[in-house]
């Protein structure tokens, strides 16, 4: 009788769609820590159509203009050179999406103190200054950018 009642609540709400699943692509990354976290990260790549994004984007003919072609990449050994300083397991680490974050304030500061602190006696005073906060407001962009693309893809 309780099933019936509870088939029947007006409160209770069924999806008449069908729920694709995309093939999981978890990869378990255990930290330094040793803790343990499964992030599909080439799920959420394919979910969000980054590839094709890319792809319309024309990204990689662009890449090609500037002389960055894949034999160049497989020459120069950049997938390695990656794997070695662990950019993928960078990109499914917890951990990640804080610390870039945490560096974008960190130059988020570090651009107007740099201007505050250093005198402005010498025009290559003045000339330290524009540089260092042109780095910063870029660095600013870059990594809160990165920070927000890992956070989103390492969302399950």
């Amino acid at each position: 009788m309780a099933a019936a009642a509870k088939a029947c609540s007006p409160l209770l709400i069924r999806s008449k769609t069908a729920q694709k699943s995309l093939p999981s692509a978890a990869k378990t990354v255990t930290s330094k820590k040793g803790t343990t976290s499964s992030v599909k990260l080439l799920t959420r790549v394919e979910q969000f159509r980054l590839l094709s994004k890319a792809e319309k984007a024309g990204l990689l003919s662009a890449a090609e203009k500037s002389g960055l072609s894949l034999s160049t990449i497989e020459r120069l050994g950049l997938l390695s050179k990656a794997e070695e300083l662990g950019v993928l397991s960078a990109a499914t680490n917890p951990g990640t999406p804080s610390a870039l974050l945490n560096l974008s304030l960190f130059l988020l500061v570090l651009g107007p103190a740099f201007v505050f602190l250093v005198p402005e006696d010498y025009p290559w005073e003045i000339g330290l200054q524009v540089v260092v906060a042109a780095i910063s407001i870029v660095g600013v962009s870059v990594t809160f950018a990165a920070s927000n693309l890992v956070s989103t893809l390492q969302k399950s």
